[in-house]
Parts: C-alpha cells; structure tokens; sequence
C-alpha cells in the first residue's frame, strides 16, 4: 500500500513568516540603514558606514533564506497526530484515540507571538509559528495541547472525522 495514501491532512510552516521574528529583523535592517545615512556616506578610516549598510542587507537576505527554512510539518496518519520539527530529533506523536475533545480556539490575545516547538507553558503544550487560531486538543488525563495552524478549519474537520472512528 501506498504510504502517501495514508496521510489525510499535511502542513509545513516556515520560520520566516512568525511576525515577531519579521518584525525585529527588519527594525533592525533599517536601523542600519537609518545609521548608514546618517553617517554621511562618508570614506572614513574605519568605513563603519559601510559595514552598517551591508550589515542591513545581510539581515534582510538571511530574512528571505528564513522562508524556506522549515520550523515544524503536521501530519493526520494512521490515526495519530505527528509534530516534526526540523531543529529538534524529537518527533512528536499524539495518539488521537487518547483525545477526548478537539476545538479551534484563538491562540493568543496578542498580536505578536514567537515560534515554538514543545512549549510546556501553563498546562498545555504548544506548538505555533504563526496563525490566528489553533487547534485544541484535550486528553483524557487533561493534557492540552495547542497547535498553530494556517488551516485551522480543515484540521479541525480531520481530526474530528479521525476520533469518531
């Protein structure tokens, strides 16, 4: 049988579009750049106002390498939810018939959250890279888990279609 044709809902995020992360390399790109300009431009013995300027596009191509570079990938298969993160060994692996409850909920108040992978924070454990919402999955011991997702409906609708089987 074919491998493939057992996995019913795949997601890749990508480090490079957590709106935290965007928002501070590209502060401090133009900070660089803003201290390029006001440094006259001019050839000095140290050429400090060069290497702001180059500092700035360094910042702002590592910001475009960060778009292909992956944080975690989400699949449904074989009846289980599978977390893989590409700068941890550690797969994560939720066994969906131990699920008790699933729901989309809002992920945060605020506007601004960092990537993470296998946060445990407050109870619940955490995996966003961006994304309004997230799926909340509740075990039967009570454990929550939050999952950011770019698709929430659809991941809601598999696992929901998963666990009444």
């Amino acid at each position: 049988m074919n491998m493939e044709s057992d996995i019913l809902y795949e997601e890749s995020q990508y480090l490079g579009y957590n709106r935290l992360s965007f928002l501070r390399r590209m502060v401090l790109a133009l900070f660089c750049f803003l201290s390029y300009y006001w440094s006259g431009d001019s050839v000095d013995a140290e050429g400090s106002g060069s290497l702001l300027f180059f500092l700035g596009v360094a910042i702002i191509g590592v910001s475009a390498i960060l778009v292909f570079i992956l944080h975690y990938r989400t699949k449904v298969e074989n009846g289980s939810l599978v977390l893989d993160g590409l700068w941890t060994a550690r797969k994560v692996k939720i066994d969906l018939s131990s699920i008790k409850d699933v729901s989309k909920v809002k992920y945060s108040r605020f506007f601004f959250n960092r990537a993470v992978y296998n946060l445990h924070l407050k109870g619940a454990i955490h995996f966003y890279t961006r994304g309004k919402e997230c799926i909340q999955l509740t075990d039967k011991d009570g454990l929550k888990y939050l999952i950011g997702s770019q698709k929430p409906a659809e991941l809601l609708s598999v696992l929901n279609e998963q666990i009444k089987k």
